[in-house]
């Protein structure tokens, strides 16, 4: 086990050469069999080109680079997880059998607090700091889709049959259907941001695009064509006209979804249940042996998955004013937040009071 306490520099993503970008996916592969896009050197660049808070600690042994940790820092030495609020996997990037002491870490990152909400599992240095655990449902592709369907023939064999019947019934009443797995249009971007701002809208809760950054980073990352981190833009046409779309992000192994949304003038062909059984398919036959469908709560996630990993919520604290100020802040409305996900009664009065909320938003 390497003891010597590595050399840590901090850097602007940007500064960041091509051979930190390839070692960086190169210490990913060396630790993890899941390579999320969202833990690529090239997701980290990108949220850098977008918020001026970004940065890299760089870790260094004997001359040796043994490590990342992206972050952002904000007032009072108060860090968070790289593209926090978006990113759905989280965490250092180093070198297998590194012992590290997070303080020490937290030191020379001059962070009081670093705050995550997708931390993945095996980060041994952030886990012991986890206020809290959810699953992220996954569609497990290592022997191919075929594989896969005799899966939902055995499990959700009534799903399987009336997504088949759907897709069916809208290319004979609306015209004819056709995917694009990775489709570079502008148009049909925008009319997936304009559908999801509404569905946001609608159902009471924050519209992400509202925010300049996130409206510039995932136009970047539409842009972005790399192995280990690259946007991809899945799209369900009906007579020509885009009915249903996704956009996510793809390494070599692991596609991550991100932000789907569909036509509700056509909700009732369940054009969505169909965008993603044919995305599921072209993304095995593109080389993805694993859908992570990200943290959350859905029926269709229960449908298609099979099987849970897990991500963790906390925050890395250190003594002082600062960090005390984080917790009063944070841990109250998190705790309040548990609460009401872990009691259905709760959870279904919050669900329909957002509603209700985004009715008059629109009045």
């Amino acid at each position: 086990m390497t003891t010597t306490a590595p050399r840590i520099s901090i850097v602007h993503p940007r500064d960041l050469t091509a051979a930190d970008l390839d070692h960086w996916n190169d210490l990913r592969a060396a630790t993890t069999t899941a390579a999320n896009p969202f833990m690529s050197a090239q997701f980290s660049q990108a949220v850098g080109r977008v918020r001026h808070d970004t940065r890299v600690a760089v870790l260094r042994r004997n001359g040796r680079t043994v490590g990342y940790f992206p972050y952002q820092r904000g007032r009072l030495g108060c860090g968070r997880a790289v593209g926090l609020g978006v990113s759905d996997c989280q965490g250092a990037v180093l070198d297998p059998g590194l012992r590290l002491d997070p303080h020490q870490l937290m030191r020379a990152c001059a962070l009081n607090t670093w705050e995550f909400n997708h931390l993945e599992s095996g980060q041994d240095l952030f886990l012991p700091y986890a206020t809290g655990q959810f699953a992220s449902p996954v569609v497990d592709l290592a022997h191919g889709f075929a594989h896969y369907e005799q899966h939902l023939r055995a499990h959700a064999r009534s799903f399987l049959k009336t997504a088949r019947a759907q897709e069916r019934r809208l290319g004979r009443n609306i015209g004819p259907v056709r995917f694009v797995h990775d489709d570079r249009s502008p148009a049909a971007l925008r009319t997936l941001v304009a559908w999801k701002s509404a569905h946001y809208r609608r159902t009471g809760r924050r519209d992400p695009f509202a925010q300049p950054w996130i409206a510039r980073l995932v136009d970047g990352l539409a842009a972005t064509r790399a192995a280990d981190c690259s946007g991809t833009l899945s799209v369900l046409y009906a007579a020509g006209r885009p009915v249903a779309a996704h956009f996510g992000l793809r390494s070599r192994t692991v596609l991550s979804c991100w932000f789907p949304s569909y036509d509700r003038a056509l909700a009732a062909y369940s054009p969505g249940r169909i965008l993603y059984l044919r995305m599921i398919e072209a993304a095995a036959e593109s080389g993805i042996r694993l859908v992570d469908f990200g943290r959350g709560e859905a029926p269709y996630k229960n449908s298609f998955k099979t099987g849970d990993l897990l991500v963790h919520e906390g925050a890395l604290r250190t003594a002082g004013p600062a960090a005390a100020l984080h917790w009063l802040r944070h841990e109250p409305v998190r705790a309040a937040h548990q609460l009401v996900r872990s009691h259905p009664a709760l959870k279904n009065g919050a669900v329909r009071f957002l509603r209700a909320v985004g009715t008059l938003r629109h009045r």
